[in-house]
């Protein structure tokens, strides 16, 4: 029975935080084609043979054990209004932008908390995390999982369906995903993505929650109308993560002999 019940929490965890597996691992893939040569092997080195798509969606799997309760806020942040973020407060547990503030500095001065490798299981996750714009959450309604809809006849909430629900339908893997996101996306978008801060993007996140919110019609009848409405914005949120994963981590091990 309990390990059922571990089962069963582990299930909801995922169903619950984050693009899901996919949107996660699609963040990643993106990552590793912009790394750094140097920086790729000694990142793959220190995950044990792994890449920052295959231990993106460790954050959440973590969310079973309650040793690590005291992570799940760094997940998400409570953003009022863009105006609020001139004057936004870490709450004292820590939330999604303290979060990567703090690992990114960590990696950069290679002084850890925990370890390396829990810094990059944890960035890979969390910078895919603040570019889903609902996780910079209105504090109304838990960055929209509070929102019931119906998508495809099935019932879920909006938090869900942009966490897994619109990039699910496509039905494609991680690495088909990610492809057909980057071949789109120009080197002037790449170059001015880079030229950001961990609070540019989540004032992006606080900006294009509202389109989630406008476009969503009849919340019992919601499907491939939503996804054309959306589309283009979670696939540049998407690419944007990935992207802005891997310059932080170039810059981050930049000062660093690896």
């Amino acid at each position: 029975m309990k390990k059922l019940l571990t089962f069963l929490t582990f299930i909801l965890a995922l169903k619950s935080f984050g693009w899901g597996l996919t949107g996660h691992r699609i963040v990643g893939h993106i990552a590793m084609e912009h790394l750094h040569p140097e920086v790729k092997k000694h990142i793959i080195q220190t995950l044990n043979g792994e890449d920052l798509a295959m231990v993106s969606n460790w954050m959440d799997f973590i969310k079973s054990e309650s040793t690590y309760d005291s992570l799940k806020p760094y997940h998400y942040c409570t953003i009022v209004d863009v105006e609020a973020i001139k004057t936004h407060e870490h709450p004292k547990q820590g939330d999604v932008w303290m979060a990567i503030d703090k690992f990114l500095l960590e990696v950069e001065n290679d002084q850890y908390s925990v370890d390396e490798g829990f810094a990059l299981r944890a960035l890979s996750h969390l910078i895919g995390d603040v570019h889903q714009p609902l996780h910079c959450g209105n504090g109304s309604d838990m960055g929209g999982n509070q929102v019931k809809v119906n998508f495809f006849r099935e019932s879920s909430n909006l938090h869900r369906v942009w966490d897994s629900g619109m990039i699910d339908y496509w039905k494609m893997s991680y690495s088909e995903y990610a492809q057909w996101i980057m071949s789109t996306v120009s080197q002037d978008e790449l170059s001015e993505w880079k030229k950001s801060t961990t609070e540019d993007w989540i004032r992006e996140s606080v900006l294009s929650r509202e389109q989630c919110y406008e476009t969503m019609g009849n919340p019992n009848t919601m499907g491939y109308r939503y996804i054309y409405d959306n589309k283009d914005l979670m696939h540049k949120r998407l690419a944007q993560a990935g992207i802005r994963l891997a310059d932080a981590l170039n810059k981050a091990y930049a000062g660093r002999a690896i």
